[in-house]
């Protein structure tokens, strides 16, 4: 007679291959979406905390705006820029005009913040002036030329947003929306640093 209990679980069946393969896909799926995350929330979370490293590029540029005037990057130092490349068609682009112009509202009388706005439209500013005149935007806007789309390090996703230091560094940049709280903190951070020099 034997000691044993008999158990009252069913033995588990031998893995097959096909078993084992889909939990290895499943485990790169949720690798490969961990990383996207990551990617996405931690220029988010850098400009939210200031807790990371800054992009740390000085891209040279000069943009003709809508109004006819040319701006340089030469005549934005000293002030915090925020660079916005952006598109009519880009549903995340048209969520984030709101807090673009509410920026621009806000710091627009104390001189120390530019926001910018290039637009990567093909067809150009007879698309591009129109819907920013019917949404009420007053931030200067222009289109990105070959140039600007050089300095800038190239653009794969739209939008991409850079926030540029008063020394010219790119402290952040964000791939898609920028989320209002994140952008905000890291502007007044470096606007912290205009009044401070």
């Amino acid at each position: 007679m034997s000691d044993s209990v008999p158990s009252s679980a069913e033995p588990t069946p031998p893995r097959t291959a096909l078993r084992t393969a889909f939990m290895w896909s499943e485990r790169a799926f949720f690798v490969l979406l961990l990383l996207f995350v990551i990617d996405r929330l931690g220029p988010q979370l850098t400009a939210l905390t200031g807790i990371g490293p800054i992009e740390g590029s000085t891209p040279e540029y000069a943009v003709r705006l809508f109004d006819g005037t040319q701006l340089t990057s030469d005549e934005l130092r000293g002030k915090v820029v925020v660079l916005n490349v952006w598109a009519t068609w880009c549903p995340p682009c048209r969520v984030e005009i709101p807090a673009l112009q509410s920026l621009h509202a806000r710091t627009a009388r104390d001189g120390d913040v530019v926001v910018l706005g290039l637009a990567t439209d093909i067809q150009g500013p007879g698309v591009v002036a129109p819907f920013l005149a019917e949404r009420g935007v007053t931030y200067p806007n222009g289109m990105l030329d070959r140039d600007t789309r050089q300095a800038l390090g190239g653009i794969s996703h739209t939008p991409t947003t850079f926030v540029i230091g008063p020394d010219g560094v790119v402290h952040h940049k964000v791939l898609g929306f920028f989320a209002p709280p994140a952008m905000r903190a890291a502007v007044n951070r470096l606007r912290a640093d205009v009044t401070d020099s």
